[in-house]
C-alpha cells in the first residue's frame, strides 16, 4: 500500500515538473499561457495619454522586407501603432494575436499604420511566423537608430503616435490591445485633430 502511495507521489510530482519544465523552456506554451491570462483581463494596457517632457526627434525611419523605407516624419496625419517583438520572447507571441485583431479592425482605414518591428533583425523568420498563423501584419526593421526613451530593449514594447506625431502611449511587456478601452483609444486617436 505505501509503495502505491509513493509511486502515486513520484508520478504526481514528476508530471508538476514537467509542466514546468514546458513553461519555462517552451516559448510558445509559455505565450499559451499569458494568452490565456489576457483573455480573463490581465495584461489589459493602461491607456492614460502619457506625454514624455522632451518630445523624441521623429527621425526614425524603418525599413520593409524589399527594403523600401518609410519615415515616422512621413506618416504625419495618421495614427502610428509600432511594436517591438521577436519570435523567441513568449510575451511578443503572447499578445499577437491582440495585435492582429486590432490590425484587422484598422487596416483598411488608411489613417492608422502599423509597424512590428523585428528585433531579430531576420525578416524571413519573422515573415514565416507571420504566415504560419494568418496574420498579415507588416513587418519592418529599424532603418535608423532609436531614442532609448521610446525603446531601451525591453521586449516587447508598443508605442503609438498621434496624428500629429506625438507619443501617445508607451508599454513595455505583454498586452491585450484589442481590449475595449485601447480599441476606443486608439479610434479616439483616430478621430482627433489636435
Amino acid at each position: 500500500m505505501e509503495k502505491k502511495t509513493n509511486l502515486k507521489k513520484y508520478i504526481s510530482n514528476g508530471i508538476f515538473v514537467l509542466v514546468i519544465g514546458i513553461l519555462l523552456f517552451v516559448p510558445s506554451a509559455k505565450a499559451l499561457l499569458i494568452q490565456g491570462l489576457m483573455e480573463v483581463g490581465l495584461f489589459n494596457p493602461s491607456v492614460e495619454r502619457t506625454m514624455p517632457k522632451n518630445e523624441p526627434s521623429l527621425q526614425l525611419s524603418f525599413k520593409d522586407q524589399s527594403g523600401k523605407t518609410i519615415s515616422l516624419n512621413q506618416l504625419k496625419g495618421k495614427v502610428v501603432f509600432i511594436n517591438f517583438w521577436a519570435t523567441w520572447c513568449p510575451p511578443c507571441l503572447a499578445e499577437m494575436p491582440s495585435i492582429n485583431k486590432l490590425y484587422e479592425k484598422y487596416k483598411s482605414s488608411g489613417d492608422v499604420v502599423f509597424l512590428l518591428i523585428d528585433a531579430d533583425s531576420n525578416f524571413e523568420k519573422s515573415l514565416a511566423y507571420m504566415k504560419a498563423r494568418d496574420y498579415a501584419l507588416p513587418v519592418y526593421q529599424m532603418n535608423s537608430s532609436v531614442p532609448e526613451q521610446l525603446f531601451a530593449g525591453s521586449l516587447p514594447t508598443t508605442i503609438v503616435f498621434d496624428k500629429q506625431g506625438r507619443l501617445s502611449f508607451k508599454h513595455e511587456g505583454a498586452a491585450n490591445y484589442n481590449s475595449k478601452k485601447f480599441v476606443e483609444f486608439i479610434g479616439k486617436l483616430r478621430d482627433s485633430n489636435n
